[in-house]
């Protein structure tokens, strides 16, 4: 499977985004009882949270949604750094109807209970994983040269991140890789690189954990497709 590219103007980039996250949402919910979608941090998704509740504003939909989280910060849950913090106040709080949400434990002291409460409370497969990527190529927080890149058996763990906050929880390439279609959302110049790398580069998760989410659907503005072309 090829992954699909849309590029976007970066002004109509938070809400078509949102458009065509809310449409997969109501592909998943043609054909199955409920969607799982999984939501990542960052800036990137800000403002395609901020616009997915007006883009899909039935009540019927999000009550047949879970939410999951791709990785976290280990803060408390109304920290500036948390993940849950920026999702809830961004959309969770938005929704007409309350979908039922998984928040990561990342407070607590026991990172490893945590990561292995979290892997426990995932599906078998999520039907939607929206992930952003770093300059380095990351996702989640699965960082170029992590340990965690080559996990095969546990689907939630533990973490050292290269930036601030450190301590963070994160899924694993086993939970990117089994994911029915990964949306990457990617915004700005200084993303360029990584994102050729990730399309077009070796495949090499190592080196560019983005690759782990090849064969998904990427969203993209103008600004971060500038060096597609030429990998190709």
């Amino acid at each position: 499977m090829a992954p699909e590219l849309v590029v976007l103007n970066p002004a109509a980039f938070g809400t078509l985004a949102a458009r065509r996250i809310a449409a997969e949402i109501r592909r998943v919910l043609r054909s199955r009882d409920r969607c799982s979608l999984g939501l990542s941090g960052g800036e990137t998704p800000r403002p395609v949270y901020q616009r997915l509740a007006a883009e899909l504003p039935e009540r019927e939909s999000w009550s047949r949604v879970e939410v999951y989280f791709a990785d976290e910060r280990c803060v408390p849950p109304d920290d500036p750094a948390s993940n849950y913090r920026m999702a809830r106040e961004t959309l969770l709080d938005l929704l007409p109807a309350p979908p039922r949400v998984h928040r990561m434990e990342g407070e607590r002291s026991d990172r490893d209970a945590a990561a292995r409460a979290y892997e426990a409370l995932l599906p078998e497969r999520l039907d939607l994983l929206v992930l952003g990527l770093g300059a380095d190529g990351h996702i989640a927080s699965l960082f170029p040269r992590s340990p965690s890149l080559v996990e095969s058996e546990r689907r939630v763990l533990a973490v050292a991140a290269p930036k601030p906050p450190p301590e963070r929880l994160t899924v694993t390439p086993p939970v990117v890789r089994a994911a029915r279609l990964t949306i990457g959302l990617v915004t700005g110049a200084g993303k360029a690189e990584a994102l050729a790398q990730a399309l077009h580069g070796p495949d090499d998760a190592d080196q560019t954990p983005g690759r782990l989410a090849w064969d998904g659907l990427w969203i993209v503005d103008t600004a971060a497709s500038a060096r597609l072309a030429a990998r190709r």
